[in-house]
């Protein structure tokens, strides 16, 4: 088992891919944080008011289920947090993540993967989800940068 640990939330694949490529160049393990009930096209149409999504994020309260959990939480000393920028910041199941486990003096890396925001409001939202971690700065990313990001970001 590896001291640290890429958890992402991927709902295209493009975030997941970004994730193994940093897992592979970091030697970390990968949590896939899935939702307890995944999202269909129709609940990502950003376009649609009433989608999933769109309700989800205007709704600052909202904590989407996770299908499973971390084993060992504790044995991490790093966690990268993965997501792809919705409506500016993370998603709301990445704060269901943050909000779930006790991050104290462990180090946070955000990454995230975007079609043309970047990554400012989303590191300040994870931050504030997650105060007890230490959190280092964060990457916009793709897969082919995700691995040589991740290096040097540690």
């Amino acid at each position: 088992m590896s001291s640290i640990l890429v958890a992402y939330f991927s709902a295209s694949g493009v975030t997941a891919q970004a994730a193994r490529r940093i897992a592979e160049a970091v030697g970390a393990d990968v949590f896939e944080i899935e939702p307890a009930e995944p999202y269909t096209a129709a609940d990502l149409n950003w376009n649609d008011p009433h989608s999933r999504s769109s309700v989800e994020m205007n709704d600052e309260t909202c904590r989407p289920a996770i299908a499973g959990t971390v084993e060992n939480m504790d044995s991490y000393d790093t966690v990268f947090v993965g997501f792809p920028i919705w409506w500016y910041v993370e998603p709301r199941i990445v704060d269901t993540f943050l909000e779930a486990y006790d991050f104290s003096g462990k180090t946070m890396i955000p990454f995230a993967t975007s079609g043309g925001s970047g990554i400012g409001r989303a590191e300040k939202s994870v931050r504030e989800h997650c105060p007890a971690g230490t959190w280092k700065r964060g990457g916009l990313v793709t897969a082919d940068s995700a691995g040589t990001w991740a290096q040097s970001a540690l």
